[in-house]
């Protein structure tokens, strides 16, 4: 296995920017976030593995200790407002894109990353307010070599990338300090040409409960979705999970 190498992660990021901490064995990334003093522009904290590690509305990721990414970035401010998810999808896209030389990694809406119609990667968005401030914890998990899986768990173990975990680190944290110094043009229609749901017949669904139903034509600028109704009305949704027939 690629024991992680903070000299490799850390490679052509400037040290005054960022403060990395690395474990064997912690509850929780983004738990560990919450706990710390942040005493530079972002903290990355990664560990081989997590005891409690967590996915949206509660769910449990599976975190063992194969060689795969548990990473949580934290850092201040409102980050232009974005829709954090999505762009980190699109961050998460570009660094592994690096590697595999294709695009054959996904997007589905609103957080996760898609290898052969299974999923591959989450990411979990938290805010914690700080006085006048609003701390944001972004939650990343990449299942680079996940051995025992669940029907709808996919990994990358076909491209070697568990050799390969420090430099896709350090990917992920340079395309993400880019992010917060440039912004990202056009995101909206790079995510659009990620997704692997474009224009499919999707179902909308709060707390496993099917609630709409329609064609998905995109998102909007904070993230929400797009959907076109059999009679032709177009909806929004902020919140809740899709379906799609025939992924995981």
């Amino acid at each position: 296995m690629n024991i992680l190498n903070k000299f490799k992660i850390l490679k052509n990021i400037p040290a005054e920017r960022l403060k990395l901490s690395l474990f064997d064995v912690i509850d929780s990334t983004n738990a560990e976030c919450k706990r710390i003093v942040l005493e530079k522009d972002i903290h990355v904290i990664i560990s081989n593995e997590q005891t409690h590690g967590k996915g949206r509305v509660g769910k449990v990721w599976s975190s063992p200790d194969s060689g795969n990414i548990y990473m949580s970035i934290a850092c201040k401010g409102l980050l232009q407002k974005a829709p954090l998810s999505l762009i980190v999808g699109i961050i998460c896209q570009r660094s592994i894109r690096q590697f595999v030389g294709s695009d054959v990694i996904g997007l589905k809406w609103p957080n996760d990353i898609i290898y052969s119609k299974k999923k591959i990667g989450g990411i979990l968005v938290e805010k914690e307010i700080m006085g006048q401030d609003v701390l944001n914890i972004i939650g990343i998990g990449l299942n680079l070599n996940l051995p025992n899986k669940e029907s709808w768990w996919g990994d990358l173990s076909s491209f070697d990338l568990a050799s390969k975990r420090n430099e896709l680190i350090n990917n992920i944290i340079i395309e993400f300090i880019n992010f917060i110094d440039n912004g990202i043009d056009q995101w909206v229609e790079e995510w659009e040409d990620l997704c692997i749901h474009m224009n499919s017949e999707i179902n909308i669904k709060q707390n496993n409960k099917i609630i709409d139903s329609g064609v998905f034509t995109g998102i909007n600028k904070d993230g929400s979705v797009k959907i076109t109704s059999k009679d032709g009305n177009i909806k929004k949704y902020e919140f809740g999970e899709i379906s799609i027939d025939g992924v995981y």
